[in-house]
């Protein structure tokens, strides 16, 4: 027998109905808070960023690839890692399928990690992953959009992340969770914390560059199209130890 409450359609189209209005408030609140967000004050960018892509060398400004808008990912694969963060891999999956339809809205979805441009073409390939992916690797762009820390940052709590201060690094046995999603990296846990998941947003307007917008950890939940498909099965997300796999390790079981 089920242990979860059961009941007749009737009782079943009462639930429901009250759920709707919330959800349809949940819709307005929604539509008013992505007004609120293309209203912030854009910060102009006047410094150099140079990344490493498949084409080259690449400046911020040549990363829009002739559109107005950009939209970078900032996927957690540092230097030092052997493979891609897995709930970043997970993310990831979905932008192939959508990346054209955001550049028919001038909009430029590209992926910046760490690594080395060689690391990330591997495991694009890997992957089966088409969209575009830049090193950002020897620059300031991901420290200067709080996505990659130093492990002096690290050691003295002067990472700001999700725009908080967090404490300082201390190692918690072999921890948990973290410990194990680093092995899939092949780091540790203190390496593999340095680097931070994160999308970032920018516009160009008549030659000049602007960033508009930023959002990290939990901010990233409406991005993954995954969730939004298990917040609506019966069991939810059923988050449980390491919950995610990188599809082709379905592949090669």
């Amino acid at each position: 027998m089920t242990k979860h409450q059961t009941g007749t359609r009737e009782e079943w189209l009462a639930a429901r109905l009250e759920l709707l209005r919330d959800e349809k408030e949940l819709t307005r609140r929604s539509d008013e808070l992505a007004r609120r967000r293309q209203e912030l004050p854009w910060v102009r960018i006047d410094k150099e960023y140079r990344f490493e892509t498949e084409e080259g060398s690449a400046s911020l400004a040549e990363m829009f690839r002739g559109r107005s808008q950009l939209l970078v990912y900032h996927f957690m694969f540092g230097p030092d890692y052997e493979a891609g963060c897995p709930s970043c891999s997970s993310i990831a999956d979905s932008f192939a399928g959508f990346v054209v339809h955001l550049a028919n809205h001038d909009v430029t979805l590209a992926a910046v990690s760490q690594a080395s441009i060689a690391k990330l073409q591997a495991y694009k390939r890997r992957m089966g992953w088409t969209f575009p992916w830049a090193s950002s690797h020897g620059g300031d762009f991901s420290y200067d959009f709080h996505v990659r820390f130093t492990e002096e940052q690290q050691r003295e709590g002067q990472i700001e992340y999700n725009y908080r201060r967090e404490g300082k690094w201390q190692l918690r046995g072999n921890e948990g969770l973290v410990g194990e999603i680093a092995a899939m990296t092949g780091t540790d846990a203190a390496t593999y914390t340095r680097e931070r998941p994160g999308m970032s947003a920018f516009v160009r307007e008549d030659g000049v560059l602007y960033h508009t917008y930023s959002t990290f950890a939990r901010g990233l939940d409406s991005l993954w199209g995954m969730y939004q498909w298990l917040d609506r099965a019966p069991l939810g997300r059923n988050e449980k130890g390491i919950w995610w796999r990188r599809h082709d390790e379905y592949e090669k079981a």
